[in-house]
């Protein structure tokens, strides 16, 4: 497919961060064509294929920000978006996926060393799914209780919807009430669970991201060790559980990364969508008018150009977030307020420019968008999903960032 106008803009001078490693991007680019032969299976079996998920592994795509201590690429999370960009360029929910398991496998590397010595000691290539709201519609923990105190750690039953890539993990991470503060309020942390110890309820019926899998996960009185259990509030607050950290990435900031990953696969949808428009949809022609191929139409020409730019737009939101994320976790310092809240509203928005960017090119396209067997609608289907996802939400995250700007001291979020 065409992609003259598609490469990223040059900026990475401009922010002063390092930019993404090329020969990393370049293997989810290589990728493409069997992520895209895959595509209608996975959204038919409501899965990533796993001849997709067996490829990314060995291309060591499920582990780019992984420490190199642990085998992974140790990779910025600048180069972390363009890659999932790639994947998800080829067949939005398979780099959803990618993301969401990248991102969940790094996680880990923010508890105990124990912890990951648990999961990547005896597999390398391990990968994690994870759940980090403690509401939804699907969880239920012991009704009124999410876990017992026993000596060494507590024990666990529950259940916990959205969880994306769990048919493909090896252990997920939930989050689980562990105590309450003085005003008896639930204090809450994220546990790790090995695939062992947990069921996969098959509850993903939806109108997009169907291959993403994103199934019910269910303990029931399961143990978790003490070395397993970190504080949300802990890692809100960038206060790790880790000790050894040598690399720059054990000290990026654990919120701003649960965010910005999510962005990624918008821009790498709306890149797609413009892909296909530059082929197929190029010359078409437009039906009641002396058009016999779209791209000779000046209206046609001026909404492609305003679709790519907003993806464009897009990815320089996110590659800003990313080279703040990045320059905090060099110089081993926390992200200041302003930063992390900025962070929240790029997501946002990074989301609805690229969704914007998606709808342009279905009306480039027509009516014949929404066949089936045009991947375009496949596209439209999946970010108008995801692009609903609580952290990726644009007016909360405006919120989010005008009330930090004004200097009001009653948080949205946990930062």
């Amino acid at each position: 497919m065409s992609s003259a106008v598609q490469e990223a803009p040059t900026m990475d001078a401009f922010f002063g961060a390092p930019g993404p490693d090329p020969e990393i991007v370049a293997k989810a680019r290589a990728l493409q064509p069997l992520i895209r032969e895959f595509a209608a299976q996975g959204e038919a079996d409501r899965r990533v294929p796993e001849e997709v998920i067996s490829a990314m592994k060995d291309a060591g795509l499920l582990h780019i920000s992984i420490p190199r201590r642990w085998g992974g690429y140790g990779a910025n999370f600048r180069t972390f978006i363009d890659t999932v960009a790639e994947v998800a360029r080829a067949d939005g929910a398979t780099g959803w996926v990618s993301a969401l398991l990248n991102s969940s496998t790094w996680f880990v590397t923010l508890f105990s060393d124990q912890a990951q010595e648990d999961v990547f000691g005896a597999n390398p290539r391990a990968c994690v799914s994870a759940v980090l709201s403690p509401g939804g519609p699907f969880v239920q923990a012991n009704s009124t209780k999410s876990f017992e105190r026993v000596e060494g750690g507590i024990r666990v039953s529950g259940q916990w919807g959205y969880g994306t890539g769990s048919l493909h993990a090896d252990w997920s991470i939930v989050p689980v009430k562990t105590d309450e503060d003085e005003n008896g309020l639930p204090i809450n942390s994220l546990v790790l669970i090995p695939k062992a110890d947990l069921e996969i309820q098959d509850t993903w019926y939806v109108a997009g991201m169907r291959a993403t899998g994103s199934n019910t996960l269910v303990a029931t009185d399961v143990f978790i060790p003490d070395h397993r259990i970190v504080s949300i509030g802990d890692l809100a607050g960038e206060k790790y559980a880790r000790e050894w950290a040598e690399e720059d990435n054990y000290h990026a900031s654990f919120v701003p990364v649960a965010e910005i990953i999510l962005s990624s696969a918008q821009i790498g949808m709306a890149r797609g969508a413009i892909d296909l428009t530059l082929a197929n949809g190029a010359e078409k022609s437009v039906t009641y008018t002396v058009f016999k191929h779209a791209k000779e139409s000046v209206v046609h020409q001026i909404e492609l150009a305003k679709a790519q730019s907003e993806v464009d737009q897009a990815h320089f939101l996110a590659a800003r977030t990313c080279a703040a994320i990045d320059s905090a976790a060099r110089d081993r310092r926390p992200m200041t307020l302003q930063e992390r809240a900025r962070a929240r509203m790029d997501n946002g928005q990074a989301a609805a420019l690229s969704r914007k960017a998606i709808s342009r090119c279905l009306s480039i396209n027509g009516a014949f968008s929404f066949a089936e067997i045009n991947p375009l609608q496949r596209f439209w289907r999946n970010s108008e999903t995801a692009s609903r996802h609580a952290l990726v939400h644009p007016e909360l995250g405006a919120e989010v960032y005008g009330k930090v700007l004004f200097g009001i001291e009653d948080p949205v979020q946990p930062f």
